[in-house]
């Protein structure tokens, strides 16, 4: 990064690179109704987009709560979260009204304490008016006896507003039924007045403990409920019938029926291939999906290669390891079209000695017919040719490479580095459209980043990538398409930390170049970061030009778990390619500006200005 600042006006302001503070938060109590509106000076999730208000409210153990939000400007979303963080949401709710933009939000407090209430739009930054209201419900009414039921035998029924309510709210009945240690249940719940889940657990005390659920298996109506349940022990079970959504009522029917249990499978010998038909009296897995099993003997280290074609069906193939003590299954990998669209492919290295399954099915899962299953042990993946920081290495793909599980050929390099270390990979071929893929180097290989065009010059790949840990890791090379061959090259470059952010003054012009080893955003775009401390209320005019590259400004604040929150953003209010913001400032404090290009991998000389809003007359 290069860049001069000429100051314009002096501020007296001091300038701190600091973490920001959190949003503020607005208080609300909980029978009180509150009016608001999303705008402009409201934050935008920076991985989202969304733009959304932040409230406050304090609730007790047990207390049961309506949560609405309405308004005819945009499609609402309520979002729950701890008030200590808003990293995981507790609940969510987009449409709990069944009416389209609406949001209704049950939720029952688990502790006394502070919650955090975000009132958001579903999507993007457009918002409008909109009003939010939190109300006591009423205590649950106590759940009545469940109703009796056999394996083996169908009962009807009615969800219906007197029914009890879930923890999230919405209505259900409850069925009990024996099984044993092993049975395997299939539970149908069908209906066609709403969409039904069926879940299957236990209870104890007062408390269901949901053990499985389902919401759309395969056969029967296309919004019905189908789960193969495999009894964990001598005991009675609990079935509840609930809706999709929580204003779901009508009439349903329940089935129990005896699905017999998993068998050992055909055997298959590693390196065999067989000729098989998916048809209506194939044995079910616990999905309830029609599946052929193929059982084989496998050592640790052999790399298998499974393949299944049809022309009846999009082919799924998925792997298994037989516990040798249960006879549990552990899938390992699955695979739906091996990069030829309809037909699977699974490559996979054993990780032990041991008893394996292939299970062959459709994708549907419940289509059937004619298909073929090989399955053929290939080459071990070879180890990782060592690739320095800052040398360019040229190689070839020919018809002597590893193949991967789309079956391109692909030469393996291996690099160490550290935690938030970014680093950029480019590969280079005259011969064909290249492809670059990172992995951790500890078992399979995963993909942990991939690109096919970062230099958007069409065939050649750059990837920019911040390593997550310290440690090693693999690089995959290969060409985009699975027939390609030929000449490559490649280069590693050590990009350092991301550079933290300058300075600049409320009144001062910034002078920069944006250059290939400025800090990057997630879409791999470079970008420069200025921060400018601001007191509450405070409307500043920020603009961006350049004639190298199309301008775009972003506003934000530096979380306190480092990650960067994006309130603005824009791209052409000033012209087609330069950029201009008009903000108002929520509450004191440190912001960051971050001066970038709308385009990937765009560098080049620029002009930031950070003003006052002439005063309106």
């Amino acid at each position: 990064m290069r860049r001069s600042i000429s100051i314009a006006t002096v501020s007296v302001l001091a300038l701190m690179v600091v973490a920001a503070p959190a949003l503020a938060q607005e208080a609300i109590r909980i029978g009180a109704s509150v009016t608001g509106t999303l705008d402009e000076a409201d934050a935008i999730a920076a991985d989202e987009g969304y733009r959304y208000d932040d409230y406050r409210f304090t609730a007790r153990t047990g207390q049961r709560l309506d949560i609405i939000m309405r308004s005819e400007a945009f499609d609402t979303y309520l979002g729950l979260y701890n008030a200590e963080s808003d990293a995981d949401e507790l609940q969510g709710d987009d449409d709990g009204f069944g009416e389209g933009t609406d949001s209704r939000l049950r939720f029952t407090a688990d502790r006394d304490g502070d919650f955090l209430l975000r009132a958001r739009t579903l999507s993007g930054p457009d918002g409008g008016a909109y009003t939010l209201s939190i109300s006591e419900r009423p205590p649950a009414a106590r759940a009545p006896r469940p109703t009796a039921i056999r394996i083996g035998q169908d009962r009807s029924g009615e969800l219906a507003a007197r029914d009890p309510e879930t923890e999230e709210g919405s209505f259900y009945d409850a069925y009990s039924f024996r099984a044993r240690t092993g049975d395997r249940v299939g539970i149908r719940l069908a209906s066609t007045a709403f969409d039904p889940v069926v879940r299957v657990g236990r209870m104890n005390g007062n408390e269901f403990v949901e053990l499985a659920q389902n919401d759309d298996g395969p056969g029967g109506g296309a919004l019905d409920s189908y789960l193969v349940f495999t009894a964990p022990g001598n005991e009675t079970f609990i079935v509840r019938v609930t809706p999709l959504s929580e204003t779901g009522t009508g009439a349903y029917t329940l089935s129990l029926s005896e699905v017999a249990p998993v068998a050992p499978g055909e055997s298959i010998t590693i390196g065999e291939s067989i000729d098989g038909e998916l048809n209506e009296s194939d044995g079910k897995n616990d999905a309830g999906q029609t599946a052929d099993g193929y059982r084989f003997s496998g050592q640790g280290g052999q790399r298998l290669q499974a393949t299944m074609t049809s022309s009846a069906f999009d082919t799924y193939l998925e792997l298994f390891s037989i516990d040798a003590a249960s006879g549990a299954l552990t899938s390992l990998r699955s695979d739906d079209d091996g990069g030829e669209g309809t037909d699977s492919r699974l490559t996979y290295t054993l990780p032990a000695d041991g008893e394996y399954r292939l299970e062959a099915r459709s994708f549907s899962g419940d289509a059937t017919g004619a298909y073929s299953l090989s399955l053929n042990e290939i080459e071990p993946e070879p180890a990782p040719e060592a690739l320095a920081f800052g040398v360019t290495v040229e190689g070839e793909i020919g018809e002597g490479d590893p193949r991967d599980g789309d079956d391109r050929g692909y030469d393996s390099y291996g690099f160490s580095g550290v935690e938030g270390q970014r680093v950029q990979i480019i590969m280079r071929s005259g011969d064909f459209d290249t492809y670059l893929q990172v992995s951790a180097s500890d078992g399979e290989f995963t993909v942990l980043a991939e690109d096919d065009d970062g230099l958007g010059e069409g065939t050649d790949s750059r990837l920019n990538f911040t390593l997550p840990a310290t440690g090693d890791y693999v690089l995959r090379a290969s060409p985009l398409g699975s027939e390609a061959e030929g000449l490559y090259s490649i280069e590693l470059i050590d990009r350092g930390p991301q550079p933290e952010p300058g300075s600049i003054l409320v009144g001062a012009t910034a002078r920069g170049t944006l250059v290939d080893n400025d800090a990057t955003a997630d879409d791999g775009s470079y970008f420069d970061a200025y921060a400018v401390h601001v007191k509450e209320g405070d409307k500043l005019v920020i603009t961006m030009v350049s004639n190298d590259f199309d301008a775009l400004l972003t506003l934000g604040q530096t979380q306190e778990d480092g990650t960067f929150e994006a309130l603005e953003q824009d791209d052409d209010s000033l012209s087609d390619t330069h950029a201009k913001l008009e903000w108002t400032a929520p509450s004191e404090g440190t912001y960051v500006i971050r001066a970038g290009s709308f385009g990937q991998g765009q560098t080049g000389a620029y002009a930031m200005t950070v003003d006052r809003q002439p005063e309106r007359r």
